[in-house]
């Protein structure tokens, strides 16, 4: 019998790796300007169009508690949310992985959607994201 597996989208923020399922993610952009739209968040940077449909865009890094600078060259991951469509600004994506299911190990504690699970590759472990954390409304606590 053969092991479940998933596929994962890796990006990159600073020198973490961070995925979402590739289900969720609708498409990759280059870098992009929002416009600036008034936000009691922080982490939403503005807008986009994209082929006429407005998306918010956020900044994961700073969504996620990191230091934010992003590269001139970012990409902006367009992710589907519960909530609808929003983009997020990554450092880079590294690209798709597939991972058999005894490669993810759930971890006891975990703030906001992300990093309730990781890939343990040994030399390399990626914190896999909910699509809740690319929402543009703070995530309900427990």
């Amino acid at each position: 019998m053969s092991a479940a597996h998933h596929q994962y989208v890796v990006l990159r923020l600073a020198e973490e790796e961070y995925a979402f399922g590739v289900a969720d993610v609708i498409e990759i952009i280059g870098a992009t300007a929002p416009r600036a739209v008034a936000s009691p968040d922080p982490w939403v940077r503005g807008v986009i169009s994209l082929r006429g449909r407005i998306v918010p865009v956020l900044d994961l890094a700073t969504r996620l508690g990191l230091p934010s600078r992003p590269p001139a060259d970012h990409k902006i991951v367009i992710v589907e949310t519960d909530g609808g469509v929003a983009g997020v600004i990554v450092d880079d994506v590294a690209g798709v992985l597939t991972v058999d299911d005894d490669r993810i190990e759930q971890l006891p504690v975990a703030a906001d959607g992300a990093g309730a699970a990781v890939v343990n590759l040994g030399d390399r472990i990626i914190a896999l994201l909910d699509r809740s954390v690319a929402a543009p409304e703070p995530v309900a606590g427990p």
